[in-house]
């Protein structure tokens, strides 16, 4: 009837919208706040750096509609770590894990739990650099504090998580808004293209690309739809609408942000800030700028307590497919919360606090390895499998167009900052002897089960009555790995 259908096409927009603000709601975050930085620097010039972003953009919408592809043809939870297991074997997805758990989530906490203390301390010292022993107990203290609270309660954490999200968008509503007031009373003299396209010197090809890597953080989180394809009814229709709208969105709303720093930033001022947006409401809103360092801190703050949530997981999930040490699929009995992930993921994120530039550089090169590997075996599994049904089947220039660009993107960076890359690199390579030595050797001596499960699980958790392995159901002490 034609009410049916009605209903229906009601369902279905109110399932394109969920789409869109999950979709948007986890591309949009601290990166925005973090990057701009770090791209006009890299770029030279104020009219490169937002060909960057919209350029920025577009890669990760030719990412996506890969990552849809994959989602529907390979339809398990886990995103990239799940279909570079399935394509290349428990190795490769082993190291995806791997660098996951020791590179891209730690790195990206430390980033914006920097991001936190500067945002919060920048007010305090208003004419210089907040030192770095503050912000980085500061950043400590917060981690720790969120550490716990998704330790105590998963109801808390996602609460803290709702709320938080309004920061975010408060800050970029408002930087919007002022930036294009500024516009309409013509103030946009560094926008202009004489103006914007002036540098001392052209910058290398090694420096444009580490201008991408900039970008890359902020648009990081494109491929969150793949975990939820599963759930997703029609993905053949619903996936690739909300990619074609959402990531335009996130561009251009990035692009604007941007445009708004410069109607009232050189940039040599904006290369100074320690706290880009900080610096923008203290030249704009007057005795309503302490708006602004309140609102990223929010969104900063609610950015941690998110990665703590998901990075945790991930350890959880490959802890329980025996690629980590099976005490990090231990959940507490009575509160449901992966202590001992949460607790491993703060211990390493304590360790790679830095700074704030070089990190990004190293996670975004990092992350982008994995999106290349992964898109890879897209077309290692079109060759493959060629008759295997496909409900949503892209063009093979898509991800032969995203391979040539990662490829060029990480030659480049890797001759640009090679110590950097380099050390994410080899650090992504150390899984291999520990994949072969703790996954795929299964015959292994009962004193290295030993050492491993009791005498680790005992020092670490002495009340086994309190704990369970979520694997199994049941009280356990052994260890898979």
């Amino acid at each position: 009837s034609h009410q049916a259908v009605t209903c229906t096409e009601v369902f279905l927009l109110l399932l394109l919208l969920l789409l869109l603000l999950l979709s948007t709601g986890n591309i949009i975050g601290s990166g925005i706040f973090i990057s701009p930085k770090g791209v006009l620097e890299h770029s030279g010039s104020v009219g490169l750096a937002l060909v960057v972003w919209v350029l920025g953009g577009c890669i990760a919408a030719l990412g996506s509609l890969c990552y849809a592809e994959l989602g529907v043809t390979i339809p398990k939870s886990g995103g990239d770590y799940s279909y570079v297991t399935e394509i290349f074997g428990g190795l490769m997805g082993f190291l995806l894990l791997w660098s996951a758990v020791l590179i891209m989530y730690p790195t990206t906490l430390a980033v914006i739990a920097l991001t936190f203390s500067s945002y919060v301390l920048q007010p305090v010292f208003p004419n210089c650099v907040p030192p770095y022993m503050a912000t980085r107990m500061l950043s400590t203290t917060c981690l720790l504090f969120l550490t716990w609270v998704n330790c105590s309660s998963v109801r808390l954490a996602t609460r803290i998580q709702d709320i938080f999200t309004v920061g975010k968008l408060m800050a970029l509503g408002l930087i919007i808004v002022v930036g294009l007031v500024q516009i309409f009373n013509g103030n946009y003299e560094t926008l202009t293209p004489q103006v914007a396209f002036e540098q001392d010197r052209p910058p290398s090809v090694g420096q444009i690309a580490l201008a991408f890597l900039q970008a890359s953080f902020a648009f990081s989180g494109w491929n969150f739809l793949n975990y939820v394809t599963e759930e997703v009814v029609e993905p053949r229709r619903n996936l690739p609408r909300a990619i074609y709208i959402s990531i335009p969105l996130v561009t251009f709303v990035y692009t604007l942000t941007n445009i708004a720093y410069f109607s009232s930033m050189s940039p040599e001022e904006l290369l100074s800030s320690n706290a880009v947006a900080v610096t923008f409401g203290e030249k704009l809103l007057g005795m309503f700028s302490v708006i602004m360092p309140i609102s990223v801190a929010l969104s900063t703050f609610g950015g941690i307590n998110g990665y703590l949530f998901t990075s945790s997981r991930l350890c959880f999930s490959g802890a329980r497919e025996g690629h980590l040490p099976s005490l990090l699929a231990m959940i507490h009995f009575k509160k449901c919360t992966p202590i001992p992930a949460l607790l491993c993921t703060a211990t390493i994120v304590i360790l790679c606090i830095g700074e704030t530039h070089n990190l990004i550089n190293y996670v975004s090169f990092i992350n982008y390895l994995s999106y290349g590997v992964t898109i890879a075996g897209l077309l290692y599994y079109r060759w493959k499998k060629p008759n295997l049904y496909r409900p949503i089947k892209v063009n093979l220039l898509v991800p032969v167009c995203y391979l040539l660009f990662w490829a060029l993107l990480l030659g480049f960076s890797l001759y640009s900052e090679p110590v950097v890359c380099g050390v994410g690199l080899v650090i992504m390579l150390t899984g291999v002897p520990v994949y072969f030595l703790g996954v795929h050797w299964k015959e292994k001596p009962k004193c290295i089960y030993d050492f491993i499960g009791e005498w680790l699980f005992l020092k670490c958790c002495p009340d086994p009555s309190e704990w369970t392995d979520r694997s199994s159901g049941r009280s356990s002490l052994s260890a898979n790995s």
